[in-house]
């Protein structure tokens, strides 16, 4: 927390050599203030609001915000297992709520939903299938409640997984599915990202990565995929820029949190403690998806592709979107993003959800 304060103090423009703690725990929580004001809707025709909800047996937390509440709903399912993007929304969401009403939502065993939910209850409900009933509830949720025919269905990384299912399960919830870091099959991006790490180890003559894989290998091969195969399997594509293009590190992800005017500091540890909670439970069946044999879509499906993914690469979903049927199919290229679209490239992604994806809202297809 001391390194949290002392970056705060710098955002503040303080000088942090002589502050002791209660100082800098002043800075902090000023730090967070600005941020809350920063981003507090203040349009009379806006919304802003926090709550938990009944969803699939469980108390599950939503945050809706927008500038216009006629605005269509981006239902956004976040990536992970248990990545919550509420407490980094933040950094890049405001722009969109001008044009849409954006809901974020923690899933079961995430972040602030983890926090208010005994463990015990929910373990042995985290399932791919259950996940995909709690998006399908969340929407039928959001329609009743605000008054919608329909949503957009948005997901990031892991939480694609879940929002093709609910698309395809109950496609008429959804005006269209928007994928960024999609999963297709989950074996060949795991085989891909390493491939990808390994030869840029060896092409930079990286010992301590090349130890690390080589230590892993073959990659997935026939072995299970377990955690610690998986963390180490990541930790080199993400290195050499494979989750933020150009950066070897994702400090501004990783520590978007603390300065989060949603997540109070104490919640912030919830992010890692549901990600230990969930992966482990999921990953058997997580590391079996592969929806390369779907041949049709029933909404229209927009996939943002970041140029350097190398945490869900591309070229799966690239050969998915070639041959599948769909209403409306549309691939967009951020060329400066890997895994990380939103914080990456914030002006490209409202640009493209508002050619590509705000049009589907209105019955109409993009030009």
């Amino acid at each position: 927390m001391k390194q949290a304060w002392l970056a705060a103090l710098l955002v503040l423009g303080t000088t942090p050599a002589m502050a002791d703690d209660a100082a800098d725990a002043k800075a902090y929580q000023k730090s967070r203030a600005a941020v809350a004001d920063l981003t507090r809707i203040v349009a009379p025709s806006g919304i802003q609001e926090s709550y938990k909800t009944a969803i699939g047996g469980i108390d599950q937390w939503l945050y809706v915000r927008g500038q216009d509440k006629a605005n269509p709903i981006i239902l956004f399912v976040h990536g992970g297992p248990a990545a919550p993007v509420i407490p980094t929304a933040w950094q890049f969401q405001r722009p969109i709520e001008e044009y849409f009403t954006v809901v974020n939502w923690d899933q079961r065993g995430a972040g602030l939903t983890y926090r208010d939910n005994a463990p015990e209850k929910v373990a042995g409900t985290l399932t791919v299938a259950r996940y995909v009933e709690d998006t399908i509830e969340v929407a039928e949720h959001l329609r009743k409640k605000y008054g919608k025919a329909k949503v957009i269905l948005m997901a990031h990384s892991w939480g694609t997984v879940p929002a093709m299912g609910a698309a395809l399960k109950r496609p008429d919830l959804f005006y269209g599915y928007v994928g960024l870091g999609q999963v297709i099959s989950t074996r060949e991006n795991e085989r891909i990202s390493f491939d990808y790490a390994l030869a840029q180890a060896q092409k930079l003559g990286n010992q301590e990565a090349l130890k690390d894989l080589q230590s892993i290998a073959p990659y997935p091969g026939q072995a299970p995929i377990t955690r610690e195969r998986i963390i180490t399997a990541r930790k080199w594509p993400q290195h050499y820029g494979g989750l933020s293009a150009y950066r070897s590190e994702s400090t501004y992800y990783y520590g978007g949190p603390r300065l989060s005017p949603d997540y109070l500091p104490e919640d912030v540890q919830t992010i890692d403690q549901g990600n230990l909670f969930t992966l482990g439970r999921l990953l058997p069946e997580f590391v079996t998806v592969d929806y390369s044999r779907v041949a049709t879509f029933p909404v229209p499906v927009v996939m943002f592709l970041g140029r350097h993914d190398y945490t869900t690469p591309t070229a799966p979903t690239e050969a998915w979107l070639r041959q599948v049927k769909a209403p409306y199919k549309q691939a967009v290229w951020f060329e400066h993003s890997a895994h990380m679209i939103p914080w990456e490239e914030p002006g490209k992604t409202l640009v493209s959800l508002l050619r590509y994806v705000r049009p589907l809202a209105d019955g109409k297809l993009p030009d």
